[in-house]
């Protein structure tokens, strides 16, 4: 697994200080990102055209995220001639986004096997068992997967008193 290093972005117009006191650590991201239940996709088409939209997904331990999709969804086309992806928990305050380049990800049992599992230990719950679980597990592997290798992210508490000390980017070497 990478290293994850964590700095400032360079915000100078935002008054974001060169210091390092305020960063948010990794776990700080990890712990928004495991719960969240809609992510937000961006793919960008070969002609430069930009496409955004909500997905189930997992953030896993080794720190990818995976997410399905149709096969021949605008999603999936557009990751076919540019991997380039951005992936965004759904919170607008406290705000996790992450750059990286995703890889598709089919037939591969050895490998889908923990994310289908995590995928339904995540949403069939025994409050809301719609759907139940082997229908999710079929559903997913009748679509296209995708990993997403994080390369760089950035954190930001979106409040006036916090915004400027917490700005955040994580990096991955």
């Amino acid at each position: 697994m990478a290293t994850v290093r964590v700095e400032r972005p360079n915000m100078p117009d935002y008054r974001v200080p060169d210091e390092p006191e305020g960063l948010l650590p990794w776990d700080w991201a990890v712990q928004r990102l495991v719960p969240n239940r809609n992510y937000w996709v961006t793919t960008v088409s070969q002609d430069a055209r930009p496409h955004s939209m909500p997905v189930w997904g997992v953030w896993m331990p080794d720190d990818s995220f995976w997410f399905s999709c149709g096969p021949t969804s605008l999603k999936a086309r557009n990751l076919s001639s540019n991997p380039a992806v951005v992936v965004v928990i759904g919170s607008t305050v406290e705000v996790v986004s992450i750059e990286g380049t995703a890889r598709l990800v089919n037939g591969d049992a050895v490998e889908l096997n923990p994310v289908i599992n995590a995928y339904t230990d995540k949403y069939v719950t025994l409050d809301n068992p719609d759907p139940p679980a082997e229908e999710l597990a079929d559903f997913l592997l009748q679509n296209a997967f995708f990993a997403v290798t994080p390369e760089r992210g950035f954190g930001i508490i979106e409040r006036p008193d916090e915004f400027s000390a917490s700005a955040t980017r994580w990096r991955w070497e």
